[in-house]
Formats: structure tokens, sequence, C-alpha cells
């Protein structure tokens, strides 16, 4: 048995690109960066070093998604692995991308995670809020928080970890 799960999340290195196949499937194609941290040898300090991860989504969602993400966008994606291979100019390539099964927007609504504020609710159909909302009737108590744990420091990774 083998299990073929993919967790990323990371910002879109690119606006997306959606296609149509020639039987009328749509096809979304994201670039999202993820970064990995490692201890610079020279240095000894903790680095980013960036990955750069292609991922494809199918259908009538990829096509009601791809006006909300643009590029900048923080996003959260969980997927499979596929491998493909071509020949193109007599040279074999060959390529590792993640289809994308779910996909969350991590982005606020007003920034949309760029620097020109493209975002949710700029792109027409996007998530502005109502010119009038009706007023709410007054709902149960919320329940007490529960206190959570604060995580690990950031800077303790595995190589730090003794055993």
């Amino acid at each position: 048995m083998s299990i073929n799960r993919v967790n990323i999340t990371g910002n879109l290195t690119r606006d997306p690109e959606l296609r149509a196949t020639q039987s009328g499937t749509q096809v979304l194609h994201l670039g999202v960066a993820v970064n990995d941290r490692r201890r610079n040898p020279q240095t000894g300090n903790w680095e980013d070093y960036p990955n750069f991860i292609d991922c494809v989504m199918f259908g009538t969602r990829a096509e009601a998604i791809q006006r909300y993400l643009s590029k900048g966008t923080k996003v959260a994606i969980e997927g499979r692995l596929r491998y493909s291979s071509w020949e193109r100019d007599g040279q074999k390539r060959s390529k590792i991308e993640v289809v994308v099964d779910e996909i969350e927007f991590m982005s606020s609504r007003q920034g949309g995670g760029n620097s020109n504020g493209g975002g949710y609710a700029q792109q027409q159909g996007g998530y502005a809020a109502p010119a009038q909302q009706a007023p709410y009737q007054q709902a149960a108590p919320a329940p007490a928080p529960v206190p959570v744990a604060a995580p690990p420091a950031a800077d303790v990774y595995d190589e730090d970890i003794p055993f």
C-alpha cells in the first residue's frame, strides 16, 4: 500500500492560468512558492529557501476559484502528486505536480496577499459585504474559549533535538 497525499501552504507565484481541454474540461494551472527553512553551514543562521511547486486543478471548481486568486495570494492546498513525461524537440522532459483536491484562501479579503490590492473585494463577484444587513438576533452566548498550549519556539527544529 502507498499513500500519495500532499499538503502545502504558500503564496501564488503568478496569476492562475485557466485553459480548457478539447472536451471542454476546465484546467487551472497554479504556481505556489513554499519556503524551506535550513541552517546556512557558513554562517550558522537559519535561512528561507523557496521551493516552487506547480499545481493543477480540474473541472467547474477550477473555473469558479480562478477569479478569486492572483499573484501573491496565500493558499493552503491539499492534493496528490502526479508524474508527467513528454518529449519536446528530441529531448525527454518530465515533472511532478500537485493535483489539487482542496484549496483554502488564507489571504485577507481586502488585501488578497498582493501589493496592488487585487484581492476578493475588488474582483467582480467577490466577497464584498452587502449594502444593508438585517439586524442579528441575539444568539446564545458562545462557550468560553479553551486554553491552548503555546506552540514551540520558531527556532526549535529537528536538528536541535538530541534524540
